[in-house]
């Protein structure tokens, strides 16, 4: 709508597929004129081996390409198609009357060698600082290199690529007609293969290996690279040749001031020119900027005398200023933006407000009477390429180099939360519009991006909801990744789950496209998980449709080794060595220690080979079923032992006597062992191990001791002083009525403790404290009894305390 009239105005049509909409569609906004909802652009694509569908409603749709469609080679465009494709690469035609073309100067030799070289079919780097005029000079050999290659000259933008996978897709797409493929990138590199052109690639940012891999990609193509000296240098492999490009001369500065201001220089001028040469090291913008401060200068100053007669007007819009202007400084010819901006109209100034809040892109000039307010704010974008405030970029246009940081310093990014914001709406309500192509999104990439990065959260959200399905459309793959992930980050900030699940989704279905299976996966599961949440059935069903396609690429993706196969030993006389430790004459003894010590070792017999059984006819083809079979969910039966191979049956005889002789050594131990351990095993006193005095012994009838007391057991030791050993001639019964003594019958702990406590037996004692064992014992002489008695006294007297116990 037109905000003078109240009438719309006419769409205008244009021919140009990089050219927003009309202006006054774009200057009514979302909010001036309430239209019906936008309708859904379903697309469909050809993805490699898949069909994707981009639904901007529900998200898209990928499924397994149809067999006999696509896979074939397009045909590459005619003379007249490429031309119209190089039209369309170029910024567009700004409203008004056309500004003179700055001259090219001083670049003869260059321009002469810099198409020597791509005749030849050489690569060239063309390196320069911000501002020398590569740009520029890139028009003129390209217009002197047409016919040269069979498939024309190709002008492509390297600005914010750092690898060149999309660079690839760039070039396809220009030398090829292919709208709605995009193919993979094995079908890539077979198809750029082909193609013979002369690329000129300006404002290139990528070195190293990703400029290797665009070279090597396209041999039959020569290259003409403009970059800035701070860009990373190529490989030494590359063979690309080095053209630097310097300032100009101060004649040449001269001329440039003259050709922009349409006069001749003063003295004063021509003075302050030489200055300003040696102070910018002759770059031509800075002079295409000195050219614009002096015809602002001359404005005021009304220098013209065709101005000196007229008087000044009512209808002018300022009245004239009759001081004298002087000529700018140093100072202000080396960073003229901030003088240069305080001259231009008001709303070339809001138009810059807004490039600094998009971090120096400008917006198509059709999209200027939104977002100022003005509707002839579209001839703003003139005057600043006029003044020298801006550059073309690829199919746009962007601040000059340094300009930002100047209007930054001028106070110009003190709304930039506030345009940003107001850009990421309008952008919401224009890529969602039924009537923007994707292609014409895509030539606003830049500035979609730089005003979604810098909008709040819930403006993120929309823009990004409305913008990722029309980048995917336009087979603008990088630009969708960035505007996916950042609407994801902007929807969880904002705590929206259904848009967070569908950007989740988006993402896992353009990492399965691009190969990336493990991180589609990971997307899709995600979003799968949120949709579950919200019981959204057809998002779930499409995330599982996705998913499927990603196991069973895995499977058919992944190359699983064969199982582990050991071969048998080489001979059989490969043995074991067994080192037997060297018994000490001071440890104890055991029984097991004595028989490794004198029986022989047996060689040990060779290790048969471990050969895995697998359960399957044949040998797994996937990872899964690798793992199955190495960590089955169900135990799996024993396998039989191996058949030995030959070679070790030629050994069993020679071995079966020593295995033999060492089995009937070992049962002889054993036995000896248990035969002893159960003569031993009865003795309730004995402590454990065999160390310390014995408390009590057990005699049999008529065996007398041996190396200790007579009439005792041979390990019981002499009786004390004081008391009178047994005689052996005692009856072995005692008489029923007899009482115990009390000094034989209760036992004291010695002063000098035992270091093993006695073993107690069940069967030592009954349950009254009585002797289990039918013979006589006999006390142990010990030391005077004490007042405290022991907590559990053995009777040790020669009458036994209970008759029954001899019945």
């Amino acid at each position: 709508m037109d905000r003078t009239q109240g009438q719309a105005e006419p769409v205008e049509q244009t021919a140009a597929p990089s050219v927003a909409p009309a202006v006054a569609s774009a200057a009514a906004g979302p909010a001036a004129a309430p239209a019906p909802g936008p309708v859904a652009r379903i697309v469909t694509l050809t993805a490699g081996d898949f069909t994707l569908t981009v639904n901007p409603v529900d998200g898209s749709e990928i499924e397994p390409r149809r067999p006999g469609t696509g896979g074939t080679a397009p045909a590459k465009r005619d003379a007249a198609d490429r031309a119209a494709r190089d039209a369309a690469a170029r910024p567009p035609a700004l409203p008004g009357p056309a500004a003179p073309a700055s001259p090219l100067l001083a670049r003869e030799e260059e321009r002469e060698r810099l198409v020597r070289l791509l005749g030849r079919g050489r690569s060239v780097r063309l390196t320069g600082p911000a501002g020398s005029g590569r740009s520029a000079l890139l028009d003129a050999v390209g217009a002197d290199c047409t016919g040269l290659a069979p498939d024309g000259v190709v002008r492509l933008s390297g600005y914010g690529h750092q690898q060149a996978g999309e660079l690839l897709h760039a070039l396809y797409a220009a030398v090829y007609e292919a709208s709605a493929e995009r193919p993979e990138r094995t079908q890539l590199l077979a198809r750029v293969r082909d193609i013979g052109a002369i690329v000129l690639l300006d404002d290139l940012e990528m070195g190293g290996t990703a400029l290797d891999e665009l070279l090597r990609a396209t041999p039959e193509c020569a290259y003409l690279l403009a970059a800035t000296p701070d860009t990373r240098a190529p490989s030494d492999d590359s063979h690309l040749e080095e053209v630097f490009l310097g300032g100009l001369g101060r004649a040449d500065c001269v001329e440039l001031l003259e050709a922009g201001t349409g006069r001749p220089l003063t003295e004063e001028e021509n003075a302050w020119a030489g200055d300003l040469r040696f102070a910018s090291e002759g770059l031509p913008l800075r002079f295409v900027q000195a050219a614009a401060l002096l015809r602002q200068r001359d404005e005021r100053n009304q220098s013209s005398a065709e101005d000196d007669d007229d008087e000044p007007g009512v209808f002018e819009e300022r009245p004239r200023d009759a001081a004298f202007v002087a000529l700018p400084t140093l100072a202000e010819g080396a960073a003229p933006a901030e003088l240069l901006a305080s001259r231009v109209s008001e709303s070339a100034r809001a138009a810059l407000r807004i490039a600094c809040a998009l971090g120096g892109e400008m917006p198509h000039h059709a999209h200027l009477p939104a977002l100022v307010g003005d509707t002839h704010a579209d001839a703003a974008v003139a005057e600043l390429l006029g003044c020298g405030l801006l550059t073309p970029v690829g199919t746009r246009y962007r601040l000059a180099a340094g300009v930002v940081r100047q209007l930054e310093e001028a106070g110009f990014a003190d709304t930039a939360a506030e345009e940003a914001r107001t850009a990421a709406r309008h952008y919401a309500w224009w890529t969602g519009h039924a009537s923007v192509t994707p292609e014409r999104v895509a030539s606003e990439a830049d500035a979609v991006l730089a005003a979604l990065a810098g909008a709040d959260v819930v403006a993120a959200v929309l823009l990004a909801r409305t913008a990722a399905p029309a980048f995917a459309a336009s087979r603008h793959w990088e630009a969708w990744e960035r505007v996916l992930r950042s609407g994801a980050e902007a929807a969880r900030k904002a705590g929206e789950v259904a848009e967070q699940a569908y950007f989740h989704h988006e993402l896992g279905v353009h990492a399965l496209c691009e190969g990336r299976l493990d991180r589609a996966r990971a997307e899709l599961e995600a979003s799968i998980g949120l949709r579950g949440a919200l019981a959204d059935k057809r998002g779930t069903v499409a995330g599982r449709r996705a998913l499927a396609l990603v196991t069973d690429r895995e499977k058919a993706g992944v190359e699983v080794s064969p199982p582990l196969r050991l071969e048998p030993p080489a001979s059989a006389s490969e043995a074991v060595t067994t080192v037997v430790p060297a018994v000490s004459k001071s440890a104890p003894t055991t029984p097991m220690a004595a028989v490794a010590a004198v029986a022989p070792v047996a060689p040990v017999p060779a290790v048969a080979p471990v050969v895995p059984v697998i359960g399957r006819a044949q040998a797994p083809t996937t990872l899964s079923e690798v793992f199955e079979e190495a960590f089955p969910l169900d135990p799996k039966p024993a396998v039989a032992a191996p058949v030995v191979p030959a070679p070790l049956r030629a050994a069993e005889p020679r071995r079966k006597p020593v295995l033999l002789a060492a089995a009937g050594a070992l049962t002889v131990v054993v036995l000896g062992t248990v035969v002893s351990l159960a003569m031993t095993g009865s003795d309730p006193e004995t402590p454990a191990g065999g160390v310390g005095p014995a408390a009590s012994s057990t005699p049999t009838a008529g065996t007398s001791g041996g190396a200790g007391v007579p009439g005792t057991g041979g390990n019981d030791p002499a009786p004390d002083p004081g008391t009178t050993a047994p005689d052996a001639s005692e009856p072995a019964s005692p008489e029923p009525g007899l009482s115990p003594d009390p000094n034989q019958s209760q036992r004291t702990p010695s002063r000098k403790p035992s270091s093993t406590p006695p073993s107690r037996t069940p069967s030592s004692t009954g349950p009254t404290g009585t002797s289990s064992n039918p013979e006589p014992t006999r006390s142990v002489p010990t030391t005077p009894p004490v007042s405290t008695p022991t907590p559990t006294p053995t009777p040790t007297s020669t009458t036994p305390a209970n008759p029954s116990a001899t019945a």
